[in-house]
């Protein structure tokens, strides 16, 4: 392994060039516009895999977008290794806010990339996370450096869900059997301290339709009159939290796990400075739930955010109006032991009982997925610390992560395997926002440490 340093220095032009031409590929699953585009990029990927040395790879078609899968197997009596990680992307929007075009692929310095970070949608979120482990395959097959099987499950449907991963998982246990999954869809603490994430929160995303006159009315000749939904829909959103920023649902927290004093003292170790945290944001304060703190709240805590909401007219100019209907569309992050459907029935019969009789209450459930955590005294994990240890320098710190990875839970369920998120990410990476970036050091650096993993977790297995 001591060679890959210079194996990267050779190729690293080539590795931003390639990956340049997949961020090119407006592979957006949520908008059916680009349909064909996430299709392409599909291909791109199944061609990528071959070319790093995969024997077997197929395009395998599922209900919704095909999930790409491609196989090294050099010894079934060695350890396997499931690699999973996602093609599609969020929407660009809104694009006006971007600072260069977010299909076109550059490199621009920043204060936490003085190397230069790479601008585009899906950067860091999952495209070039997702072509690190290619790379880092092609390295080892082309310097005889595997030292165990490897297979690839790279989706195109993670953005809206994943709601055909489940059908395909349960169709193909045998083909997709492992020792280990590794996804690298998460982020880490800095360039100079790694961490990996041990925990993911739930999710249950919900969207709300409320309906009051049968159509649009003067707000003069009905004003005071009838039931205004949007302002119905502000004032029933505004309870979902009472003044301790505390979830108002019956029985949101009843199976909650709270930790101990001494986990959340451990929690605590992790380095973090709020002032940055406010600059970085550009914020006077932060906000949230009593008795947390910030990197608690966003972790250990459930939440409940309004992502977006709409209705009446936001044109230029002023109409009178007042809709017939209003809507919201509403994120729960949810914690290990909430079940995401069982919440999101929670949501449902809490919403539709907080609205008043002048108006009707529509819940449509869109996603969501179970929370997760994963041990630190197993192989799996101490493996993943050895790699990062040997190529930063450091020992990773285990942190649980605010964000969600419903199919986490789903392979544990499904494939009996335990999953180790080797994320290279930043939170100021700007993911799912406006000027997306991944560092060139992340990127690389991520290619350098996946092989250890992989001879690491090998070598622990014997």
């Amino acid at each position: 392994m001591e060679n890959i340093q210079s194996y990267i220095n050779q190729h690293k032009d080539r590795f931003i060039n390639e990956l340049f031409e997949l961020l090119k590929m407006p592979s957006i699953s949520a908008d059916s516009a680009f349909s064909q585009d996430v299709l392409n990029t599909a291909d791109a990927v199944k061609i990528a895999l071959e070319k790093a040395g995969c024997d077997n790879v197929e395009i395998c078609d599922t209900p919704g977008y095909p999930i790409v899968y491609g196989e090294k197997i050099i010894n079934p009596n060695l350890p396997t290794v499931l690699v999973y990680g996602h093609y599609d992307v969020q929407p660009a929007d809104p694009v006006e806010l971007w600072d260069s075009p977010p299909f076109d692929p550059v490199i621009k310095k920043t204060t936490i990339h003085p190397d230069g970070a790479i601008f585009a949608r899906g950067a860091c979120d999952d495209k070039g996370q997702m072509y690190m482990h290619i790379k880092a395959l092609e390295y080892m097959t082309q310097t005889n450096n595997l030292p165990c099987n490897v297979k690839f499950m790279i989706e195109g449907e993670e953005e809206i869900g994943s709601s055909s991963l489940a059908w395909f998982v349960e169709r193909n246990q045998q083909k997709l059997a492992n020792d280990v999954i590794l996804i690298s869809d998460t982020g880490m603490i800095s360039n100079s301290q790694p961490s990996i994430t041990t925990g993911l929160r739930g999710l249950s995303y919900v969207e709300v339709e409320i309906t009051g006159p049968n159509r649009d009315l003067h707000s003069g000749l009905y004003g005071g009159a009838v039931a205004n939904p949007i302002n119905i829909l502000a004032k029933m959103i505004a309870s979902l939290h009472d003044e301790n920023n505390h979830i108002t649902i019956p029985g949101f927290y009843d199976k909650v796990e709270e930790l101990s004093a001494k986990e959340r003292a451990e929690m605590a170790k992790a380095p973090f400075s709020l002032e940055d945290y406010k600059k970085a944001l550009d914020i006077n304060d932060v906000y949230g739930e009593k008795g947390y703190t910030t990197n608690e709240r966003n972790s250990i805590r459930p939440t409940l955010d309004v992502n977006g909401i709409w209705g009446g007219y936001t044109g230029e100019g002023a109409k009178t109006v007042i809709a017939s209907k209003a809507y919201a569309k509403i994120s729960m992050r949810l914690v290990p032991n909430q079940d995401w459907k069982e919440i999101t029935e929670l949501f449902k019969n809490h919403f539709e009982k907080i609205a008043p009789k002048a108006v009707k209450v529509k819940v449509t459930p869109h996603h969501g997925g179970q929370g997760y955590v994963t041990p630190i005294d197993n192989i799996c994990y101490q493996a993943a610390s050895k790699a990062y240890e040997h190529t930063f320098g450091k020992t990773p710190i285990p942190q649980r992560s605010g964000g969600s990875i419903p199919i986490v839970a789903l392979f544990e369920k499904e494939l009996k395997s335990k999953t180790i998120l080797m994320g290279f990410g930043l939170d100021s990476d700007a993911i799912h926002s406006p000027n997306e970036h991944f560092g060139v050091f992340n990127y690389l650096k991520g290619i350098e440490t996946i092989p250890l993993f992989f001879h690491y977790f090998t070598e622990m297995s014997k």
